[in-house]
């Protein structure tokens, strides 16, 4: 089965991140949370923050977007480096994500983050380079998959510098560019795929 990572991604995030919601210890102890890094050497958070999430909608978002995308790229990435191969690509999406956030918080007691979403930027940005007409429903409508991209990096880029609301907008950033680098690096002739399709329109 191709999307068996994908599906026990979501299903042990699921889990996770609604045991989370009813015990406030557990949501705790896998929060980011910079001290307990810096202090406590709990490294393990740099990934179980991204199996946690804030509420529902946040849940269900990552999710869907998780399931959908990561069951398309999931087959690719078996194919080159196996079904261990993308669980490491993931994991390590979540932690390559939110490091800069880590190292540009590691003395702020107050600072918290969670949530799969780097991770899941590296999976859709994954996809990008793979399907780059394919569309993508946004609020119902379709929108190809490189316009989205790169509408979705401007906005990250722009709400981070603006730094008005609690989501984590560079770990968007980090976590999509980590996944256009891995999906280059693991199979480079993805990249003459994706010029290809960039000068031969092909909606749906």
């Amino acid at each position: 089965m191709t999307s068996l990572v994908t599906l026990l991604l979501v299903a042990v995030t699921s889990l996770v991140s609604w045991l989370a919601f009813n015990n406030r210890q557990l949501l705790d102890r896998l929060i980011l949370w910079p001290p307990a890094i810096e202090r406590h050497k709990q490294y393990d958070r740099l990934v179980t923050h991204g199996f946690i999430h804030a509420d529902l909608m946040h849940l269900l978002f990552n999710m869907i977007t998780l399931f959908f995308f990561g069951r398309a790229v999931e087959p690719v990435f078996v194919q080159e480096i196996g079904m261990l191969g993308f669980l490491a690509f993931y994991l390590s999406a979540v932690v390559v994500a939110i490091l800069p956030t880590y190292m540009r918080h590691r003395h702020d007691g107050r600072y918290r983050s969670l949530g799969a979403s780097g991770a899941v930027s590296a999976v859709l940005f994954s996809y990008v380079l793979m399907a780059p007409w394919s569309l993508i429903f946004v609020m119902f409508l379709p929108v190809p998959a490189i316009l989205y991209g790169a509408l979705y990096i401007g906005y990250s880029i722009w709400m981070d510098r603006q730094g008005t609301d609690n989501v984590n907008h560079s770990a968007h950033l980090w976590g999509a560019l980590y996944g256009l680098m891995f999906t280059l690096i693991m199979e480079p002739a993805v990249l003459g795929h994706f010029l290809r399709e960039l000068t031969n329109p092909r909606f749906g």
